[in-house]
């Protein structure tokens, strides 16, 4: 969809050595394609189908993966990972503070 394309190519723009990995349909959702910066950031938005999904190499200039075939990238786990010990991090302070 335009506003999903429009969407990848400003997140594309505004983060650095962005790579794609297309997630294939399932049940419950269409042809996804989740983008991950060099740090590890990732959003995930839909590819317009296996046509779309394809073609987003050209569209983003950026390298398009099969998860399927390589799998998530460590660096995405690893940006989870700090995300979740901030959060917790963050509640404590909160409880501390009262």
């Amino acid at each position: 969809p335009a506003a999903d394309l429009k969407y990848l190519k400003q997140w594309v723009a505004e983060h650095h050595g962005v790579e794609a990995f297309v997630e294939p349909k399932t049940t419950v959702t269409e042809v996804t394609v989740v983008l991950v910066a060099a740090d590890g950031e990732w959003t995930r938005r839909r590819a317009g189908g296996d046509k779309g999904a394809r073609q987003l190499s050209d569209k983003l200039d950026i390298p398009v993966y099969d998860v399927q075939k390589v799998g998530y990238p460590q660096r995405m786990r690893d940006f989870d990972a700090r995300r979740r010990i901030e959060r917790n991090r963050e509640l404590r302070r909160e409880l501390e503070d009262g």
